[in-house]
């Protein structure tokens, strides 16, 4: 009895030991990457929690946070992202992105518990710096593709919208994702499947389209910097085929400020009188003849 006692007791003495603590060897500090900074809000307003992330880590592995979390709104009215800034294994450094009211789990940040981390190394870039140099996607597998962006556009072969920036924004935010009328905000042409058509120089200099259809998984490993976004600057000849058709900029860009006039316009609140009716119909066939006069050019 005595021995049974002594073992008990030697045990206790072991757990209560500093060094032995379950926050020292719990599995959420034998993550590979070590945080070097974490800044909460959007590109044009954030501030720095480093501090405030090592509170919530020193209290548990995981947390859903958002404006509360930080106790502060660095911006308001738009969605916030949290960023932590990240030094793997082989040195080269990385950016997590967590949505405002997603879940961050420190699993795999090194030493995640003990918040012996954050002293500093990051470029001070919110894109991460240093693209090529060990920024953000220096070595990620997200933007080592073969095929540069010029546009994306989505709908269909009679009504379809350049989605090119928001796809962008995606893009930065992961390197899948299913994609529909509410990914990019928009139903180009209602009660017809849409697609969306990805068109992209390979390194051969040619071109080619990438076709998903509407509620499949977009994945941007084949596209060079797609996490970067620094794509979709032009080149792209304007047909919904990607090929033998004049860009013509002017009447495209008309028909994307009409389509988002109308779309303001229905989310308009009463009726105004029976003006915002008649504004809307106005608008759908100024949509019409535009469109009407873009074919005819292509035809001619």
């Amino acid at each position: 009895m005595f021995q049974i006692r002594l073992v008990i007791a030697l045990l206790a003495a072991v757990v209560l030991l500093p060094g032995s603590s379950v926050a020292q060897y719990n599995s959420g500090d034998s993550g590979q990457y070590v945080i070097l900074s974490a800044q909460y809000g959007t590109a044009q307003h954030h501030v720095d929690v480093t501090n405030r992330l090592k509170e919530l880590a020193r209290q548990d592995r995981t947390f859903r946070m958002g404006n509360s979390t930080f106790g502060v709104d660095p911006d308001k009215g738009r969605d916030k992202t949290l960023r932590i800034y990240a030094r793997g294994p082989n040195g080269q450094e990385r950016m997590f992105e967590y949505r405002e009211g997603s879940t961050v789990d420190g699993s795999q940040f090194r030493s995640w518990g003990r918040g012996d981390w954050g002293e500093g190394g990051w470029s001070g870039n919110w894109e991460g710096g240093g693209y090529g140099g060990g920024g953000y996607g220096g070595g990620d597998d997200r933007d080592s593709g073969q095929y540069v962006i010029l546009s994306a556009q989505y709908g269909t072969a009679r009504h379809h919208v350049d989605v090119t920036n928001r796809l962008k924004e995606l893009a930065r935010q992961d390197r899948t994702f299913r994609m529909g009328n509410s990914t990019f905000g928009v139903d180009p042409d209602k009660g017809q499947d849409k697609t969306l058509r990805i068109y992209a120089r390979g390194p051969n200099g040619q071109d080619r389209m990438f076709e998903f259809r509407e509620g499949s998984t977009v994945d941007g490993s084949q596209f060079r910097g797609w996490g970067r976004g620094d794509w979709g600057q032009g080149g792209w000849n304007g047909g919904w085929e990607g090929r033998g058709r004049e860009p013509q900029p002017e009447m495209t860009a008309a028909l994307q400020n009409l389509r988002e006039a109308q779309r303001n316009l229905q989310l308009a609140t009463r009726d105004k009188g029976g003006h915002r009716a008649n504004a809307v119909r106005i608008i759908g066939q100024a949509i019409a003849e535009v469109e009407a006069g873009i074919q005819y050019d292509d035809r001619h």
